[in-house]
């Protein structure tokens, strides 16, 4: 069997791995607290492809509002406590880029010191796969588009982009779905402001650049934007919510959600949204 080979952005060529019969879930904090659908929708496109999904409980934050905010050895902790969650040899897939960069590439630079520690984030590291990623490139994922036609715009979170190159198999999987056109944005590779703990240290200027952001990707004209990162959906969806509501408009001008979610919809899927 063939083995697809792929580059990710700056890092060198990955190569891919036949579809395994069970992966671990890595459901990110955000998703966990904040838009649990769009994890219970990623799982259900797992499972309807045959895959065993595991769902470690004691799994929590990956580290990585502490590692960027210059506070490695918080990040270190709270990592160290879920090196033992993914015994077997199963891929890790993970539902957001950003957190997905983090246990790809900077685990292993927090355990730098810690031979023993470090082994075990170079193993789970090398398994580590993004949702999408994952979805296109190891499972084949091509299922017929049951949808109505509509247009779309497509965001990826700026380290998603650079870690795990998010935007490219964020594009191949949409271009897969016949009745879906994905229109581009005139900012597509800047931040959207979230930035983990940048909104909240720096409001006002995430608040500048994410109606950047709310411009651009309205005036494509598309029906919603479609992302597989929950911080970037919320922060753009709640900053159109409230141009919304301050223009005293009812229908939600950029509504979006997470490309689980739509995926799962437009091929026919039951979403959890709607149970």
């Amino acid at each position: 069997m063939s083995v697809p080979l792929v580059s990710a952005g700056e890092h060198p060529v990955r190569a891919y791995p036949p579809r395994p019969e069970a992966v671990y879930f890595y459901g990110t904090c955000l998703v966990d607290l904040f838009v649990p659908e769009a994890g219970m929708d990623a799982i259900a496109l797992l499972e309807r492809e045959g895959i065993r999904v595991i769902f470690p409980d004691n799994q929590t934050c990956c580290g990585q509002p502490a590692f960027s905010s210059g506070f490695p050895d918080e990040a270190r902790q709270v990592a160290a406590s879920q090196l033992d969650l993914f015994p077997e040899d199963y891929p890790v897939v993970v539902p957001s880029g950003s957190c997905g960069g983090m246990i790809r590439w900077h685990w292993e630079k927090i355990f730098a010191d810690d031979p023993a520690r470090y082994a075990q984030a170079k193993a789970i590291a090398e398994r580590t796969y993004e949702f999408a990623e994952f979805l296109l490139h190891v499972v084949g994922f091509n299922r017929p588009d049951q949808g109505e036609p509509t247009t779309v715009t497509l965001h990826t979170s700026c380290s998603a982009r650079r870690e795990m190159g998010t935007h490219l198999v964020g594009r191949e999987l949409l271009a897969k779905l016949g009745n879906v056109t994905l229109a581009h944005h005139g900012h597509e590779s800047e931040c959207c402001g979230f930035g983990g703990t940048f909104s909240l240290k720096h409001p006002d200027v995430s608040t500048a650049m994410v109606s950047d952001k709310v411009a651009a990707l309205k005036a494509t004209g598309a029906s919603e934007v479609v992302t597989a990162d929950c911080g970037c959906l919320l922060n753009i969806t709640k900053r159109a919510a409230k141009e919304d509501l301050d223009a005293g408009r009812v229908k939600p001008s950029l509504p979006g959600e997470h490309l689980a979610t739509f995926l799962l919809r437009r091929t026919g899927g039951q979403t959890s949204g709607s149970n």
